[in-house]
């Protein structure tokens, strides 16, 4: 069955861990990603790497990480939230000084493919991925393959619904952030008002489903254009569940041809472990990217 080196990176940590062959994870660590300061990243990485290779066997090394990963697996774009990154030859540097085969993937390219492979989207061949965070992902996999576009910049799902009066797209109304922004007034944070909206008070039910309201209309053009068997909902938000579901559904159908509609919405169910098991996801079964 073999076991993996997986990386998970994001924009203020570094996650990492062994994975095997049943999906368990072992040897689990953290560390900051020191804002990519003086190439933090990649000596993390070589770091670790070297030190989980004098202790045991390792057959690949996965890594999952925000930005645009590019076929050479490099990082072809990256935004702010990650100074200095763009460029930066993950893959080659890890395969050099390794000798190991390394594959490196989007982070929400990793999440679906974490849930494909042992979690909501478990044995489904047709799956979209949406992760509502800071701002909003997407990834699509087919058949065996991750359809990411001619360029490599497909599922940029954050960037859909430029509203020309307001000078905002999808994420910027619709991300998790969106909400907790417009929950400041109240002096709550997101998980305290869905609690309060659990509860059926006000003025969070209607805040809440407002928001889900706008997150929908977002997943509206996933399910017209694709029509994928299923959408998984991702980022800490998942974890309001059937609650969530409820909210999302209704809203959704509400945007689409009555009876049109057969994708079903799902929530994530691996927590911070999909990105873990996604990144070795290539390793473990036989993924292309288109």
């Amino acid at each position: 069955m073999g076991q993996y080196l997986a990386f998970d990176i994001g924009g203020t940590t570094i996650k990492y861990g062994v994975v095997h062959g049943d999906q368990t994870i072992t040897d689990r660590g953290v560390l900051p990603t020191q804002h990519n300061a003086d190439g933090a990243i990649l000596k993390a990485l070589k770091s670790i790497t070297m030190q989980v290779l004098t202790t045991q066997a390792i057959d690949g090394i996965g890594v999952s990480t925000a930005g645009i990963v590019g076929r050479d697996g490099a990082i072809q774009y990256a935004g702010p939230t990650i100074p200095g990154y763009q460029g930066t030859p993950i893959k080659a540097a890890l395969a050099d000084l390794s000798h190991l085969p390394v594959a490196v993937v989007n982070d929400v390219d990793a999440a679906l493919l974490g849930e494909q492979a042992g979690g909501a989207a478990q044995g489904r061949d047709d799956v979209y991925c949406v992760a509502l965070g800071t701002g909003i992902g997407g990834a699509y996999y087919r058949h065996g393959q991750l359809i990411s576009g001619a360029h490599g910049t497909g599922n940029s799902v954050g960037y859909l619904n430029y509203d020309v009066s307001s000078a905002t797209n999808y994420e910027q109304r619709a991300a998790t952030l969106s909400l907790e922004a417009q929950l400041k007034s109240q002096g709550v944070s997101v998980i305290e008002a869905f609690e309060q909206a659990k509860a059926g008070h006000e003025p969070y039910t209607a805040i809440i489903t407002a928001w889900a309201q706008t997150v929908a209309t977002g997943l509206a053009p996933i399910v017209l254009l694709l029509d994928p068997e299923v959408v998984v909902i991702g980022g800490a938000v998942s974890k309001q569940g059937q609650y969530l579901l409820d909210l999302l559904n209704p809203a959704l159908d509400q945007l689409l041809p009555v009876g049109l509609r057969q994708t079903e919405l799902r929530v994530a169910a691996l927590g911070n472990d999909a990105q873990l098991v996604g990144a070795v996801a290539p390793f473990l079964t036989a993924i292309t990217k288109k």
